[in-house]
């Protein structure tokens, strides 16, 4: 008989990567977690969560700073158990890049494919499809921008091939930036292990894509909906009327709709609880 741990088809893990201090929205992030901090209606980190469980996406690592952990352990930590999506949670105690999701996540992922994202990364449109279609090497999201500079940047060639990832770069290298939302084979892991911290003293995502680019393995989808990456007060209070506008926060998974709900009344009966 074969290895039918070779043949079996790799499921598609998910990481949250919501730690860091965020140090541009104090002193609101002072006492809470930039990604609990609300968009229009519902806590920053369920827009990536819908991003995931919309996938299909059931297993899901959350990456939280340790001074808020209890935070995120109150909110997510049974809200979806009776909803069949498992919520873990890993502490990065540090903030060294990126890329480090990869390595902490190292026994999350295991023998399967992984779907990083962002946890103050918003998105317009639906990726459930390219998300469920995975099946190897990387996968990134680029939306065109009018700021490059500010990110990892690809170039593309005359048939919209990705030729070259430049982080922040200094001089113009395209318009094109790439977004907060990452799938990668489980190689990513030994790729993330092996890299050396940038100048910044980070391990960078950008050179986790340029391994798999270097290796003709990396598939660039550009996309036209919004992308809200809600880091300073003005762009937080920019996304929430977007959300609102948009109806972005209207759109969730129906369990994601249905968890939170439950969440909300349960919380009313323990206030009236306390009140008798």
């Amino acid at each position: 008989m074969g290895d039918i741990s070779k043949t079996r088809k790799r499921k598609m893990k998910g990481i949250v990567l919501a730690g860091g201090t965020a140090t541009r929205l104090f002193p609101m992030t002072a006492t809470t977690s930039k990604q609990l901090l609300p968009v229009y209606d519902r806590q920053m980190i369920f827009y990536p969560l819908n991003t995931l469980i919309k996938a299909g996406v059931k297993d899901i690592l959350v990456i939280v700073a340790p001074e808020h952990s209890g935070q995120f352990l109150n909110l997510l930590g049974s809200m979806f158990k009776k909803h069949g999506i498992h919520i873990t949670f890993e502490v990065q105690s540090t903030p060294r890049g990126l890329a480090e999701a990869l390595t902490l996540g190292e026994n999350h992922i295991g023998d399967d494919n992984v779907a990083l994202i962002l946890g103050d990364n918003i998105f317009e449109d639906d990726f459930a499809k390219q998300i469920k279609e995975f099946r190897g090497g990387g996968h990134v999201f680029a939306k065109k921008v009018t700021d490059p500079e500010r990110f990892g940047v690809v170039r593309f060639n005359k048939e919209n091939r990705a030729m070259e990832i430049v982080e922040k770069p200094t001089t113009w290298i395209s318009d094109y930036a790439v977004t907060g939302l990452y799938l990668y084979d489980n190689s990513c892991v030994q790729i993330a292990k092996n890299m050396k911290p940038s100048e910044r003293g980070e391990v960078e995502i950008t050179d986790v894509n340029k391994a798999y680019l270097k290796k003709k393995q990396l598939e660039v989808t550009l996309f036209n909906g919004e992308w809200l990456d809600a880091g300073t007060p003005e762009s937080l209070l920019e996304a929430s009327i977007i959300v609102k506008e948009k109806g972005i926060s209207r759109n969730f998974h129906p369990v994601l709709d249905q968890a939170i709900t439950e969440f909300n009344e349960e919380l009313k009966i323990r206030s009236k609880k306390r009140l008798q």
